[in-house]
């Protein structure tokens, strides 16, 4: 690898310059300048649609810019492939993640980068030793399908660390982890900038941003607005720098719950495939016409076996799942759609988008037995198109039109997309995995207010989430999830997410408050 990112201490290791780059219909980045030192955490904050997936893209050689230049440790460079960045000692971990889920964590770490240290005993020392060094354990040997989220980011990070990175882009890595992670993550990140590393954190948590970084960039609508020390700003000027607003709450008015049950789960119990282990453990809940029910939980610990078993795509589920008094058990997952649920998944590239069809397409997925988007057998081609044209407009998906391909838009509006969809059809219960990882603090608020809206009017929700501000502004009851079972409840309004941090990792367990 290239040491063209070798600096003294502080010196500009990456500088870019009056980048730009426009997609058809859309401008990504215009007149773009940033300057990245040594031995440093920078920000680079902004709303969804800002431009700044493109600009990282453009630094890990993704994208090729229409026009600017890019220094790396003093010298112009022209990143074609992100082989081209690697070996001028740039790495990037993206949100959604790029694994194979048919490797082993080896295998995946690896891949691509054999000629460092083999494939054997080499390479597997060397994934240890970093993993025990940035306190990203993982067992080498596991198959990446059977990780949690929070497990697949540690592996991406592992592929860049072991590539030998100088240069580091984190595009939203904490947008799974719970407090206690969070703070070891960013130990971690002092650690990679007191060795004289550059990391590029990219996130929408501004208090999360200000306790880390040493300089923020704020861009907006394609271009740098400023670049300001982090100790020099608020969260509110940050925020209004990038949106003109102060930062939403999440807190919900009075409660709407009633004494009408929309969903009864009893003794659901599932166990890894092969073994006596159980993933989900006699899980009873109920949730009732007006109420949200928050899951709080450190990632892997069976949030994502529970909304799929309640959704019915986990074979060999055993208790007994009702919705308003129907009997869902043993039923499929399009029949418990039809039954009245909407979902929105964790992650919404793998089971939420087609990526490659247009919007009015994408509208159809999922409810292709229902109206408006079908007629009789048939899919109804006007009936979705008018459709989507409604949900782009009453939840302000921002796109050039809805023939406009789902991979086009920003994340923040690929998610207002599902979240319009599947309050669509009104639905009785709606389930919201992580309803707003990922997006920026104007679709987080605009997400929010639909949930709380839907909430008066009787919707029933469980909310899955990482973020504890938002499971305690959102929800009526908080239950935590560990190692497979319900073991707490709390009431939002006496809870401190220090307190869900403490449930969530064991250290309350036994207080059966």
């Amino acid at each position: 690898m290239s040491d063209s990112v070798t600096a003294p201490p502080g010196e500009v290791v990456v500088r870019l310059r009056d980048i730009g780059k426009t997609f058809p219909g859309v401008v990504a980045n215009h007149d773009v300048n940033i300057d990245v030192r040594r031995g440093t955490v920078h920000a680079v904050v902004g709303e969804n649609g800002a431009g700044k997936s493109t600009l990282m893209k453009i630094l890990y050689g993704v994208q090729k810019p229409d026009s600017g230049t890019i220094e790396i440790g003093g010298e112009q460079v022209n990143l074609s492939s992100p082989a081209d960045a690697i070996a001028a000692g740039v790495g990037m971990v993206f949100q959604h993640f790029m694994l194979a889920d048919n490797l082993t964590v080896l295998e995946n770490v690896v891949l691509g980068a054999e000629k460092l240290h083999g494939i054997g005993d080499g390479a597997r020392r060397r994934v240890l030793e970093l993993a025990g060094t940035y306190g990203l354990e993982v067992d080498p040997d596991v198959l990446v399908e059977e990780l949690g989220v929070g497990a697949r980011q540690r592996v991406e990070i592992l592929k860049v660390l072991y590539r030998g990175a100088k240069v580091i882009i984190l595009d939203e890595p904490t947008a799974v982890l719970v407090p206690q992670e969070v703070d070891e993550l960013f130990d971690n990140l002092r650690e990679l900038k007191a060795e004289g590393l550059a990391v590029l954190f990219i996130s929408h948590k501004l208090d999360e941003v200000l306790s880390v970084a040493d300089e923020v960039t704020v861009v907006r609508r394609g271009t740098t607005v400023d670049t300001v020390p982090a100790g020099s700003v608020t969260s509110r000027q940050l925020a209004e720098m990038m949106v003109g607003s102060e930062l939403p709450s999440p807190a919900t008015e009075t409660s709407t719950v009633t004494d009408v049950v929309v969903l009864d789960v009893q003794d659901l119990t599932l166990y890894a495939p092969g073994s006596e282990r159980r993933l989900l453990d006699g899980i009873d809940l109920t949730i009732h016409r007006g109420e949200i029910l928050g899951i709080a939980g450190v990632e892997g610990n069976g949030q994502a076996e529970l909304v799929e078993a309640i959704m019915g795509m986990r074979p060999g589920v055993t208790g007994r799942v009702t919705l308003g008094g129907d009997d869902l058990t043993g039923r499929s997952t399009r029949e418990r759609r039809e039954a009245g649920i909407g979902y929105v998944p964790e992650d919404r590239h793998r089971h939420g988008l087609l990526l490659d069809a247009p919007l009015w397409e994408n509208r159809v997925l999922g409810h292709q037995t229902r109206r408006p988007v079908v007629k009789g057998p048939l899919v109804d081609r006007a009936g979705a198109r008018t459709d989507t044209q409604r949900i782009v407009e009453e939840y302000d998906v921002r796109t050039p039109g809805i023939d406009t391909l789902a991979r086009a838009l920003s994340g923040g509006n690929q998610q207002k997309l599902i979240v319009g969809r599947e309050m669509s059809g009104d639905p009785v219960l709606l389930i919201a995995a992580h309803p707003t990882r990922g997006v920026d603090v104007g679709a987080q608020a605009a997400i929010w207010g639909h949930i709380k809206r839907a909430r008066r009017d009787g919707l029933a929700v469980l909310l899955i989430s990482a973020d504890l501000d938002e499971l305690i502004g959102l929800s009526d009851t908080i239950s935590v999830l560990l190692r497979g079972r319900l073991v707490r409840s709390f009431d939002p309004e006496h809870v401190t997410p220090e307190d869900l941090g403490s449930a969530m990792t064991g250290a309350a367990e036994g207080d059966n408050r």
